[in-house]
């Protein structure tokens, strides 16, 4: 095994782990503190799979702003008489653990077994021009005015996201 297998394996480890922690805790300020580690493994993920981009958007929005609205989201409600051990269990876990086994199931055939399975021809970056990562590829498409560029979409996703701050901050606002 090389060394990117290695850590491959060390990053799915601690993020099955994790996930599995976020899901059994009883305080749910500990199960948002081990959704960080799930953002961030996954960011690791994306790392070796020379997805630099998107594993900086991880950082920076799941594992930063997502968990950090959680947490807000938590502390602004007023929970003082309600316990924060609100991950009680269910009855139907058996369910739950059957369901995963089939989903988990599909997903090894499809990835593997399945005649339909994409083969790795490398690590993709030899689809990009000599020179050029996936960060400037990313640029010259959201900018470049030779092409059909993106823009509008982002400008309009921007606007959503600000509407949506507006929002938090009228709602979170005493009078």
């Amino acid at each position: 095994m090389d060394l990117v297998t290695v850590i491959f394996w060390i990053i799915a480890v601690i993020l099955v782990g994790s996930a599995l922690l976020v899901v059994t805790q009883r305080n749910i300020v500990h199960s948002a503190l081990a959704l960080v580690v799930v953002f961030a493994m996954a960011a690791g993920i994306y790392l070796l799979l020379n997805a630099e981009f998107i594993a900086i958007v991880q950082i920076l929005i799941y594992a930063g702003a997502v968990t950090i609205l959680i947490l807000f989201a938590l502390m602004l409600t007023r929970t003082n008489n309600i316990q924060l051990n609100s991950n009680p269990n269910n009855r139907q876990w058996w369910l739950a653990v059957i369901v995963s086994a089939l989903v988990g199931a599909v997903i090894v055939y499809a990835a593997g077994i399945s005649p339909h399975a994409v083969a790795a021809v490398g690590n993709g970056s030899s689809q990009l021009p000599p020179g050029i990562n996936n960060v400037v590829r990313i640029g010259q498409l959201l900018y470049s005015p030779i092409t059909y560029s993106y823009v509008l979409p982002f400008e309009i996703a921007s606007l959503v996201l600000l509407v949506a701050i507006v929002g938090a901050i009228v709602i979170g606002r005493e009078d």
